[in-house]
């Protein structure tokens, strides 16, 4: 074995008859980089490929392209004076090649010359062009990879061209290689054309929305400077309404639309196209679990009502232990982001001996927002007031009714590498929740954190830890039931019936001041599709914190992924019960 470590890259059958077999290739290094050993395999095996069922002078021509696609593949990494040896061999499977790589040294940038014409060399832009001289990536002493130059040239004009300068392009670049001192002198030269402003605005596509709705967001003065973050960011807002099915926004660059000004800068149309989203639509999902049994909802959705660009929604919903109705008005997303609703609800749930009634009114904003830069992380915030009406009757206790107005925040933070099936990543979810009885003037208060974190381990299996922990204070007895905590059932303390954690009141399980529930799970996949999960459940919901009894859960279960969704199957023991529960969900839209 030759210099350094001998790479093996592929073998083939014997030869047969008067053709040649693919020739077994071994591959002596010399110490190139990972990605230049990675694109000479590339390029040799492509050309071994042919190699097979030709005759002897086709496989002598194919050897000489095997060379010259080495020493390619290295000057694409850097190397621009290797020796390349390609010797032929013999063995008992047919012939052989041996590739010696010498690579030399790789070429480094010595110099750097960038020049500016067109109208970005004027002195209102001359910290713009400095700017984009210190940004440049490739600079003196770092390794010449033609990567490296094709993604610094491209940046370099679409930083250029990407505010002010539409029309910019490379009038010249040159990389001028000294091989037998490894060095690279670079030259760019952009031409930026003349500085573009933004012209009236053109909508192309509009049937039943309101030409308002695409104003509300598309917010400049004809003769604003082009930018094309802006135009990003407004199509981006469009996208995001419920209105449209896509939005494009551009510039319109046919000839007759360009006008040109008198200072030599050019005022091109803003055009914004975009396709209608259907104006109904009608959904149905059906699904099972153990807490909640059999579940069915419709909704109906109607986009653009009495011209106006809103959207309504309507909805009923049934299960063994809520049945609710409602009706929300959703207004568009406001030029911030924020989303709006109003709407009227009646609810029903029987859980636990609680047997309550809700009829309330409200209004809830809701914003969504990405952070910075290419991070994965997202936020939500969600604003709530709810004037409502509920009638409680307690089995074995007291029935009341209590009219309430009620105020809540709650911020969400999520960074996962999945949003429905995460294996990495985290979750934080913090609530505030504020209200008064509006006969008597009761207040109370809530707050609650919930955080889950995902590990991954090995190539499916997955890590989970999972907390919450909640606290009302109360000058009232008659706190709505959707107030206080309870917990127990699939989603919180598995081996206990759904809710059935809380405070007793006479025959029935009501909602309690004080949370604290904690949860690790490890789910180990066989396959894509399926896995079997191990978990331990503990928590509370009392008095107080220092009046818990901690109820504790655990055992194992199934995880299967379908088409329909995903299906979920848990056996777990409830050791304050001492007995085994079944949990499962499944659930189908239509």
């Amino acid at each position: 074995m030759r210099r350094g470590i001998a790479c093996v890259i592929w073998a083939l059958g014997v030869a047969q008859g008067a053709y040649a077999a693919k020739p077994e290739v071994v591959i002596d290094p010399g110490g190139v980089s990972p990605a230049a050993l990675q694109s000479i395999n590339g390029a040799i095996e492509a050309i071994t490929r042919l190699a097979e069922d030709q005759d002897g002078g086709e496989v002598t021509r194919l050897r000489r392209r095997a060379r010259d696609a080495t020493l390619s593949a290295l000057q694409t990494q850097g190397y621009y004076d290797p020796k390349v040896t390609l010797e032929v061999g013999q063995d008992i499977r047919g012939e052989t090649w041996d590739i010696i790589i010498e690579p030399g040294d790789i070429s480094r940038v010595d110099d750097v010359q960038l020049g500016f014409s067109g109208q970005i060399t004027r002195p209102e832009f001359a910290g713009r062009v400095a700017s984009l001289k210190k940004q440049w990536p490739l600079e003196k002493g770092m390794p010449f990879i033609n990567e490296s130059w094709s993604k610094a040239k491209s940046t370099l004009l679409d930083d250029v061209s990407r505010k002010d300068f539409f029309f910019a392009r490379l009038t010249n670049t040159q990389a001028t290689v000294d091989a037998e001192n490894a060095q690279a002198d670079l030259f760019v030269e952009v031409e930026s054309g003349p500085r573009v402003r933004m012209g009236e605005i053109t909508m192309i596509g509009l049937k039943r929305v309101p030409p308002q709705l695409i104003n509300r967001y598309i917010r400049y003065t004809p003769g604003d400077p082009y930018d094309q973050d802006k135009l990003d960011e407004w199509q981006q807002a469009l996208q995001s309404t419920s209105f449209f099915r896509g939005a494009f926004v551009t510039l319109n660059q046919d000839q007759a639309a360009q006008k040109v000004l008198p200072n030599g800068e050019m005022e091109l149309p803003l055009r914004v196209q975009v396709s209608e989203a259907p104006a109904r639509r009608v959904t149905t999902s059906i699904g099972v679990d153990s807490d909640n049994g059999l579940g069915v909802e419709g909704l109906y959705r109607q986009n653009v009502v009495f011209g106006k660009p809103v959207w309504i929604e309507t909805g009923l919903g049934l299960d063994r232990n809520r049945q609710r109705a409602f009706f929300d008005v959703h207004l568009p997303p406001t030029s911030k982001g924020y989303k709006d609703a109003v709407g009227v609800l009646y609810e029903h749930s029987d859980i636990e001996g609680l047997d309550n009634s809700r009829l309330g009114l409200g209004w809830k904003r809701r914003q969504e927002r990405k952070a910075a830069g290419d991070s994965r992380v997202e936020y939500e915030t969600q604003w709530g007031l709810v004037a409502a009406y509920d009638k409680t009757d307690i089995s074995g206790a007291e029935t009341f009714e209590v009219p309430t107005m009620v105020g809540t925040w709650q911020w969400l933070r999520r960074d996962v590498d999945a949003k429905y099936d995460p294996r990495e990543g985290n979750l934080v979810d913090f609530g505030l929740g504020a209200g008064v009885t509006m006969d008597k003037g009761e207040p109370f208060y809530r707050s609650g954190l919930r955080v889950q974190q995902w590990w991954p381990v090995g190539a499916r299996d997955v890590l989970t830890l999972r907390g919450e922990v909640g606290k009302v204070w109360s000058q009232t007895d008659r706190l709505p039931q959707d107030f206080g905590y309870r917990t127990g059932g699939a989603r919180s303390i598995r081996g206990y019936r759904y809710q059935s954690i809380g405070l007793e009141r006479g025959d029935a399980i009501i909602g309690a001041p004080a949370l604290a529930v904690l949860s690790v799970e490890y789910t180990h996949y066989f396959t894509e599709q399926l896995g079997m999960n191990f978990f331990v459940d503990a928590g509370d919901a009392a008095e107080s914190f220092g009046e818990m009894d901690v109820a504790l859960g655990y055992g194992l279960g199934l995880a299967v992924r379908t088409p329909a969704g995903p299906f979920f199957v848990d056996v777990a023991y409830g050791q304050r019960e001492r007995r085994l529960r079944l949990h499962f969900s499944l659930g189908i839209a239509f």
